[in-house]
């Protein structure tokens, strides 16, 4: 078989558990739910920093965050940086980015390294220089019914009036799709849903979403707590089932081109929503609602409905794309290809995944199949891409406690299982390229 098409579907701050395959009833991702069922997916996947930005860079380079300076939103990734979209180039492949990028601008909101409402050049686009149809910054030139993107030619290209943002993201999408495609390719399709409208302060789902779904459970980690899901939620879970059926339309448009047989088709998320709960947004924490995300895929090598229970990371995902397209990742990619878990090949997996943290804090973070271990930085700025000296914060016995209610941090029970899991938590921390800090207890 030739190499695969690659297919790689990435929404924006969605929760693992808002997918049928991972539990939520009634189900609103059928396509999701069918993609399980015919190939793999991850029952604990993680990002690796649970802001968008970074987790982005991340995913492009497959190095963490603190270590290429892309720690925070609004920094640009470095035109130096090797990528996928390099990469994949490199072997052959035709590359292309729909949607949301959020990698190109740096210094103030109107300054000239801002392109938050200006079109991307071409030498800050990662690599992707086959189709690009993009905002470096989507929440800023869209809302849910109307905005623009810009081509590869820098030119502004308007959303039909009236038409669903995520179905004008799918609409370019399949463009590139339906064109000829003499060599394989690889697509990456950034939509920004379900992500909150930031000058709207709210999530917007299709028109009707409030009645669709405004009866449907909520998660037991947000019941009891103050936030905003109240008023959010119906049009988040319309957000999730717009995504679900745009992706059936991508599916579909693979299988009429006569591409399904030899695409592999991923999908996952940045980060995931805690709708204020846990601080005073959304997302930039340890608990699962900011960490834990869907990953699903669906292609050749990639079959039989299998589940896959060990711990993965998004930094896993940039050496599986390389692997896929049937090149050796390079040493400077932090995670391991996906494929060994698959093909029986994998040794010493590791037992926890590991995140950065910014913004709200300077934090670090571990989970393992137990536990939750975070630290911040004493300082309370969060701008910064380390600490030499963190405090412990957080500690969730994740079999007793599974949505993270009882904070076990300065309890005298578990100073055992703290000092343990600081030893692997500065272990990784060194492993992704930082200095051991001094941790200090609660």
């Amino acid at each position: 078989m030739s190499r695969p098409n690659i297919l790689f579907v990435f929404s924006d701050q969605q929760r693992w558990d808002t997918v049928g395959c991972y539990g939520y009833r009634p189900s609103l991702t059928p396509e999701l739910d069918r993609m399980a069922a015919e190939g793999v997916w991850f029952e604990h996947a993680f990002t690796c920093q649970p802001v968008c930005g970074p987790a982005r860079a991340a995913l492009q380079t497959g190095r963490y965050p603190a270590e290429i300076g892309v720690f925070t939103n609004n920094r640009l990734l470095p035109p130096t940086e090797r990528t996928i979209a390099h990469a994949l180039a490199d072997a052959g492949y035709e590359v292309g980015y729909v949607g949301k990028w959020h990698l190109s601008s740096c210094g103030p909101r109107d300054g000239p390294d801002s392109f938050r409402t200006r079109p991307v050049p071409p030498e800050r686009r990662g690599g992707y220089r086959d189709y690009w149809v993009a905002s470096d910054t989507l929440e800023y030139t869209s809302h849910s019914y109307d905005g623009h993107m810009f081509d590869a030619d820098m030119r502004q290209v308007d959303f039909p009036p009236g038409r669903f943002r995520a179905d004008c993201v799918t609409d370019f999408a399949l463009d590139f799709l339906r064109r000829p495609h003499p060599r394989p390719f690889f697509l990456f399709i950034s939509y920004l849903e379900p992500h909150h409208q930031n000058d709207h302060q709210r999530f917007e789902g299709p028109h009707g979403s409030r009645q669709r779904f405004g009866h449907y459970p909520v998660p037991a980690d947000l019941l009891g707590h103050p936030g905003d899901w109240q008023d959010n939620w119906a049009d988040y879970l319309g957000c999730i089932n717009s995504l679900d059926t745009n992706l059936g339309r991508l599916r579909a448009e693979l299988a009429a081109q006569g591409l399904a047989e030899n695409t592999l088709v991923i999908y996952t998320s940045d980060h995931g929503c805690h709708f204020r709960t846990r601080n005073g947004e959304y997302k930039r924490s340890c608990h699962e609602s900011s960490l834990r995300i869907p990953l699903i895929a669906c292609g050749p090598g990639w079959q039989g409905g299998r589940k896959v229970s060990d711990l993965i990371s998004l930094i896993d995902v940039p050496p599986t794309l390389v692997t896929a397209a049937g090149m050796k990742p390079p040493a400077t990619m932090r995670g391991r290809p996906l494929q060994e878990l698959l093909d029986g090949t994998a040794r010493d997996w590791p037992q926890e995944v590991f995140a950065q943290i910014s913004e709200s804090h300077v934090g670090r973070a571990i989970r393992t199949a137990r536990w939750k271990y975070s630290v911040r930085a004493p300082e309370p700025r969060g701008d910064r891409p380390g600490s030499d000296v963190y405090l412990e914060d957080f500690l969730y016995d994740l079999s007793q406690d599974p949505f993270e209610q009882t904070n076990l941090i300065a309890d005298p029970a578990y100073a055992q299982t703290r000092r343990e899991l600081a030893a692997t938590l500065k272990r990784r921390m060194v492993e992704a390229g930082e200095k051991e800090p001094e941790i200090r207890p609660a």
